[in-house]
């Protein structure tokens, strides 16, 4: 395997052998500091993270006019925050732990405009493009109104500029929809993982989607070829983008505001703990840095990864972030969770955030399909089988009373806390295409049933 020695790496790091059996792990972090201490490390700030909201809102109305679904909401993108007690219960009951504290869910899943988390960090990553674009050519400047991006004039602008990008389906979602919207040429290159629906949406918005039978990482490599090979080509790097990072962390103080509403409390004696969805990294990154940067160290951030793509966990317990891909373990990239099929991680997230992460776990597609059919006959609530990849982390925490200590967790601080499943892609998902990640979930849930029935 490349020049990684593979025998020393083992016997330094003995947990990799859970992770090359594909077992269900998790790992929380020892190193982790203080956001004073970590944030150097990061390079951004909150001034970043503000600038990025006021760009938001400068683009309002132009979103409210072309996406009438933002229009409710003043041209905004943000999602609802739920409780699920139905499901709450559940977990306790099938894992026969005590979940303390509340338990909700953070429907990124049903974003405006292209139903996924993506809709942050990608559509964000665009419009600061087109927003540079039209101020550098003397089109726009930022004290106008926005809306006057709909006009022929802008259309014929953007035309003349192209945008490409790699992705495993969702970002490429965000990017090809948005990018089309403005005029853009737009070009997607989608991984052998990306569903069929997807590639068939893009199409339809006038988006050039190129496939690959290889993994995220061709797809993204080629995308940066075609922009390379053209100088009105803007190629969007999902592995190490400051600016969809910053679209994303907005996501901190607008969960801030949403808690408020809610008479939520998050202090010294009501930690909140996050549980994020975790492919290339970007996405749950910029998140966890938007709530580190919103909650202090009273926030929690725990990535989730499945078993056959745990590429973050295994770049930050070794060390090794992006000079490590889970192949070079012998582990396949192969998930029916498509947009965490990542074998690499990112290496400008993984050094940013190894400080500010709490913990890492991985888990099967089977369980997230298990899970999936729960949301669903509990909930009301349909999402993508990589959607449900944080619902067990609320267990996992529960059942690690050193990680709790370590981090003077107790009991009455524990009793307060408020656990936050991210759920990140699913409200675009196709009629056809839910009913068939529901049978795999009744599937699923039957071989549970018989398999207990065998041991009693």
């Amino acid at each position: 395997m490349n020049t990684l020695d593979t025998t020393s790496l083992l016997r330094k790091f003995p947990l990799l052998k859970q992770l090359i059996a594909l077992e269900e792990t998790s790992w929380f972090n020892p190193n982790i500091t203080g956001l004073k201490d970590a944030l150097p490390y990061v390079g951004l700030s909150a001034q970043d993270i503000q600038d990025a909201s006021d760009k938001l809102t400068r683009f309002a109305p132009y979103l409210a006019q072309v996406f009438p679904e933002t229009a409710a909401n003043g041209g905004i993108i943000e999602s609802e925050l739920v409780e699920i007690s139905a499901i709450k219960a559940e977990l306790e009951k099938t894992y026969n732990t005590q979940i303390t504290g509340s338990l909700l869910l953070k429907k990124d899943s049903h974003l405006p405009i292209s139903g996924s988390i993506k809709a942050r960090g990608g559509i964000y990553e665009v419009l600061t493009h087109a927003e540079k674009l039209a101020i550098h050519a003397g089109l726009l400047s930022i004290d106008d109104d926005y809306s006057k991006l709909t006009s022929d004039e802008f259309q014929r602008f953007f035309k003349q500029h192209s945008i490409a990008v790699g992705s495993t389906g969702n970002l490429g979602m965000s990017i090809g929809i948005m990018s089309a919207k403005l005029g853009f040429s737009v070009a997607v290159h989608m991984s052998a993982d990306a569903r069929q629906w997807k590639k068939d949406t893009l199409r339809a918005h006038g988006v050039t989607v190129v496939e690959y039978d290889q993994d995220y990482g061709v797809a993204v490599e080629q995308g940066r070829k075609e922009a390379e090979n053209n100088p009105n080509c803007f190629f969007i790097d999902d592995e190490n983008s400051h600016t969809l990072f910053l679209g994303y962390a907005v996501a901190g103080e607008r969960l801030k505001a949403q808690f408020e509403q809610q008479n939520i409390l998050v202090d010294v004696d009501h930690p909140l703990f996050v549980y994020l969805p975790c492919g290339v990294g970007g996405g749950p990154g910029g998140v966890a840095f938007g709530l580190k940067m919103a909650f202090g160290d009273h926030v929690h951030c725990i990535f989730a990864e499945p078993t056959h793509s745990p590429c973050m966990l295994l770049g930050v317990h070794t060390g090794l972030h992006d000079a490590i891909s889970v192949q070079d373990l012998g582990i396949d990239n192969i998930t029916a969770a498509d947009g965490l099929a990542v074998g690499r991680a990112s290496g400008f997230v993984g050094r940013a955030m190894e400080r500010l992460l709490d913990g890492y776990y991985t888990l099967s597609d089977e369980r997230m399909y298990r899970h999936l059919g729960d949301m669903n006959e509990l909930e009301n609530i349909q999402l993508e089988p990589s959607a449900l990849a944080g619902l067990i982390g609320p267990i996992l925490v529960s059942n690690n009373p050193e990680y709790r200590h370590r981090l003077a967790l107790d009991d009455d601080k524990m009793r307060h806390a408020t656990h936050l499943v991210w759920a990140t892609g699913g409200g675009m998902v196709p009629t056809e295409e839910m009913a068939a990640y529901l049978a795999r979930a009744q599937h699923e849930k039957s071989k549970e049933t018989e398999k207990r029935k065998e041991t009693t």
